[in-house]
């Protein structure tokens, strides 16, 4: 498994395609936070609320970006023979391709923390709220590692990077933020529109920014990765 997830990371880390994919997700965010209009420094206060609700959105491009190649690739170049060869089994494949690809995302992650301590400098009072902002990156690395799964998933299903790229973005976005909007419509009002926005992400990830880490919430993040890996893993059965 720790083979293909090398494997996974040298492709990933060989072209400049990745370094330019984490530079533009670290460029937008810095911008976003400090430089455009309604930036962080015009608050008035410390607080990293506005980079835990754009990060999702800019995850919905990367995370896409860095998975899309995972299996269409191999199916393209007709490597993925060649990889069935070894001696591992169809689970330690997707696991390899899976960890590979989150292990970038989580590198792309990393040079964030920065936001948190220049924040902590910057601040005239108490600074940040530790314990809701640990919450906020323990729900954004929940996050990406459905928004990874999502993606493997996508590249499955076809030998077209750009295709498994569109599919991707449009799970993501569906399960992200589809069902709070579709609960938001009047035929829905009452306890049916509840249940609806439970099924998304996005209701999850707002309750562990909250600093307080639920069971229910890390049951459903788990079972969602659970899901796509498998559905992963039937596709490659089929082929």
């Amino acid at each position: 498994m720790w083979s293909v997830c090398k494997k996974e990371l040298r492709q990933f880390f060989s072209s400049l395609t990745g370094y330019i994919a984490i530079i533009v997700f670290l460029l937008v965010n810095g911008l976003m936070l400090f430089v455009f209009d309604n930036n962080i420094l015009d608050f008035g206060y410390a607080t990293l609320d506005r980079f835990f609700q754009l990060a999702p959105w800019v995850f919905l491009l990367l995370i896409p970006a860095i998975t899309m190649r995972s299996f269409a690739e191999e199916f393209k170049t007709g490597t993925f023979e060649i990889l069935q060869t070894r001696p591992l089994s169809r689970w330690q494949i997707v696991f390899g391709k899976y960890f590979g690809s989150l292990i970038v995302v989580i590198i792309a992650l990393l040079p964030t923390l920065i936001y948190y301590f220049t924040i902590q400098k910057l601040s005239a009072g108490e600074g940040l709220d530790t314990g809701a902002t640990i919450g906020s990156y323990i729900g954004l690395l929940f996050l990406a590692a459905v928004f990874t799964a999502v993606g493997i998933c996508s590249s499955s299903f076809t030998n077209n990077a750009v295709i498994a790229f569109i599919l991707s973005i449009a799970a993501c976005a569906l399960f992200y933020y589809g069902f709070s909007a579709i609960s938001l419509l009047p035929a829905f009002s009452g306890n049916a529109d509840y249940y609806l926005e439970m099924i998304g992400i996005d209701f999850h990830y707002r309750s562990i920014s909250r600093g307080v880490v639920d069971t229910r919430d890390l049951v459903y993040f788990l079972s969602v990765i659970v899901l796509f890996l498998a559905i992963t893993n039937r596709n490659l059965l089929r082929r």
